[in-house]
């Protein structure tokens, strides 16, 4: 692990966050980029506090040219890029019928485009180096349609298995790829919903979720697999989910 550069996007927060601690205290370089650059600099500044090393990147991945120069800033900074977690995410559960059409919109450009992005942009990177490792973000709704309610967010998180797994046929061998599927975990991404109902109701259900470090030590443990070994999908939830 010490001698990775791993880059995180939504690292302000929840997942990101406890990914870029953990893999920090793990000997990894590890650079975090989202919207709330505060927030960044401030996990940044702790990781650094403790003897690690960390680097904090504004970035919009509904923004493609952001996310590319967000990709050759840390590999300028850096000198090279192993990992691309694709972690950003929106969560924003509401029935169809309230045709919460912005909300849609919001999670296809985060969820979906979002991911296509970091992939484009570490792609080529990765290629030239000839090794690299995608870890995607997923969810557990995107084995099984959540619903009511869910059925959007559920499609753009099919997308990202679908996505996934294409590219692994494409661009295998040397650079890896990850699905990371998590159940219910405690994040800001059960607050998404601009329907109060629905968030209500939400937040209820997450109150039997377990911390982001669950998730955090599936990404290191597919990370820290040798070469040879591709982790292709890790579902995780709390043993009282049996959704």
């Amino acid at each position: 692990m010490s001698s990775k550069v791993v880059l995180i996007t939504g690292a302000s927060s929840g997942i990101g966050e406890a990914t870029a601690r953990l893999l920090a205290s793990q000997g990894a370089t590890v650079a975090l980029a989202a919207r709330r650059i505060d927030e960044l600099k401030q996990i940044a500044a702790d990781i650094q506090a403790k003897g690690g090393k960390a680097s904090a990147h504004h970035v919009d991945v509904t923004d493609q040219a952001q996310v590319d120069r967000l990709v050759s800033n840390v590999v300028a900074q850096h000198g090279r890029l192993d990992v691309m977690v694709n972690n950003a995410g929106l969560m924003a559960i509401a029935p169809l019928t309230l045709r919460k059409t912005e909300e849609w919109d919001r999670m296809i450009d985060i969820n979906i485009k979002g991911l296509l992005y970091g992939v484009a942009a570490a792609l080529p990177v990765f290629e030239q180096q000839q090794f690299g490792h995608f870890v995607n973000i997923a969810s557990i709704v995107g084995l099984k349609v959540f619903s009511p309610g869910g059925t959007v967010y559920s499609g753009t998180k099919f997308a990202v298995r679908a996505i996934s797994e294409g590219l692994r046929h494409e661009v295998g061998g040397n650079i890896r790829t990850t699905v990371i599927s998590p159940g219910a975990i405690d994040t800001d991404l059960k607050f998404g919903s601009g329907d109060k109902d629905s968030r209500d109701f939400v937040v209820d259900f997450y109150k039997m979720a377990i911390p982001a470090d669950a998730i955090a030590q599936a990404i290191a443990y597919a990370i820290a697999q040798p070469a040879s070994v591709d982790v292709n999908e890790i579902v995780i939830r709390p043993t009282v989910q049996d959704f």
